[in-house]
């Protein structure tokens, strides 16, 4: 392992206390000091520099890379490259862009160095107790290491969380989308929370009452746990407060999310919900000018004085309805980027992996890995007949949520970008006929008829 952070430590450890004879090495000494200390009676060898962590490595060596990503992935690389062998198998287990797995697989395989890109997701925890773990690359190289990656994954109903996924970045691909996805039903979240915070005027009690009430339901899901759990958290700094309530309201992303949004758009594949997830973020941050414009501007009081019980119970129908759409959204993208790359993604084995062990891991993915059982090729998570109709039977509550939300003045941008979605999608027309006109009028863009076949262009000015 070479990057002994919270995540590289922790994963060694599960691997160790799996039976595995590990050696780990970080630029950092002290880490590698800690993880000689943390081994106690496990086989664990810290490295001191990469010479002499090839050397503990019998051939053909495995290496998995848990740092930065970017160009630390590719320094790493080039100090490593002059000390391995022919066959050898590099795993690039960070949130690496997946175009960059593409060339480094490339550049490796002339070199005749293995690799492969593998997402991990489940954080310090998961990474000590058991990760979903999604693998890209050569499929000799994943059956080198599959046993080990079975032994460490998380488990569910007693199936390893791990799954080959596809050649070449593959595993990266949809760990990008895995987090895509997370930005989505955050920002779903960060919602109906200021919704009743702000709208109803919950104390943190109550709020954690709220999200500790949703999680115990058809709603169950890490995120909706640790919600929960975050509003009961004092501040141990003396201020008497709840520590959310003292946290800027300013969220930062690495980018995976924004990764996801903007290939979805290479793609020209709709990802909504998760766009606005990264938009929001970057409003957070502006602060300094919100503040400002909140002494300025007027609007309506962000307040929901009546019906606090129906509206919650329409809430909480509304952000699942929501979150179904989230999740339909990211799968849709992961069924295009399969075709348009070539993966051959199963995406019965995408959901299967995320039912445990990762972040967005909800009792919802049974419902989705049965939906792509039944049909493997299917395009849209709302064409299933029983997924369409939790959304169906709920669109009703989640109209509603938007409306009070715009009467209000709250924003709810992932709320209502979801339900538009959910219309347009269910919509046999569009107005994009107007559109196509106005392209054809401006710059000569042509356009299609509904009556024949061919393209056509208009000299739509008058004479």
């Amino acid at each position: 392992m070479v990057g002994l952070g919270v995540m590289g430590r922790n994963l060694l450890l599960n691997m160790a206390d799996n039976g595995y004879s590990v050696a780990g090495y970080d630029a950092d000494l002290t880490k590698v000091k800690a993880l000689r200390k943390e081994a106690e009676h496990r086989d664990i060898r810290g490295a001191e520099n990469l010479a002499e962590l090839a050397s503990l490595l019998r051939a053909p060596r495995a290496v998995i890379l848990l740092v930065p990503a970017g160009t630390p992935v590719d320094a790493v690389i080039k100090d490593l490259l002059p000390l391995l062998s022919p066959g050898d198998l590099l795993i690039d287990g960070g949130n690496s862009h997946f175009k960059d797995t593409d060339l480094r697989t490339k550049a490796l395989a002339d070199r005749s160095v293995l690799y492969m890109g593998v997402g991990i997701s489940g954080g310090e925890q998961g990474a000590r107790r058991g990760p979903s773990i999604m693998a890209g690359g050569i499929p000799e190289a994943y059956a080198r290491v599959r046993p080990l990656l079975e032994a460490v994954a998380a488990k569910a109903n007693g199936e390893p969380c791990v799954a080959y996924l596809g050649s070449g970045s593959a595993g990266h691909y949809v760990k990008m989308v895995h987090n895509g996805i997370e930005y989505g039903l955050l920002e779903l979240i960060a919602e109906t929370y200021d919704l009743m915070k702000r709208g109803l005027a919950l104390s943190d009690n109550e709020l954690h009452t709220v999200y500790d009430t949703w999680n115990r339901s058809e709603l169950s899901g890490y995120l909706l746990e640790i919600t929960a759990d975050i509003f009961c958290k004092s501040d141990d700094r003396g201020t008497g407060k709840r520590l959310v309530d003292v946290i800027l309201d300013e969220a930062r992303q690495k980018g995976t999310g924004k990764w996801a949004s903007q290939d979805a758009m290479e793609l020209q594949v709709p990802v909504p919900t998760l766009d606005m997830a990264v938009v929001m973020r970057d409003l957070s941050t502006y602060k300094t000018e919100r503040e400002a414009a909140s002494r300025v501007i007027t609007g309506p009081v962000p307040e929901m004085p009546a019906g606090r019980a129906p509206f919650l119970r329409q809430l909480k129908q509304a952000f699942y309805a929501a979150m179904v759409i989230t999740y339909a959204q990211g799968m849709a993208l992961l069924f295009r980027a399969s075709q348009a790359y070539g993966y051959g993604l199963k995406l019965e084995d995408v959901a299967r992996i995320w039912r445990a062990g990762c972040i967005i891991r909800a009792g919802l993915l049974e419902d989705i890995r049965a939906a792509y059982y039944n049909q493997p090729a299917l395009p849209n998570l709302l064409a299933d007949p029983d997924l369409m109709r939790v959304v169906v039977d709920r669109q009703e509550a989640l109209r509603e949520v938007v409306k009070r939300a715009v009467d209000s003045g709250i924003a709810v941008p992932a709320l209502a970008v979801s339900l538009s979605y959910f219309d347009g999608y269910r919509s046999a027309w569009l107005p994009a006929n107007l559109i196509q006109a106005q392209r054809d009028y401006f710059g000569a863009h042509t356009y299609e008829r509904i009556d024949a076949k061919g393209i056509f262009h208009t000299r739509w000015e008058s004479e």
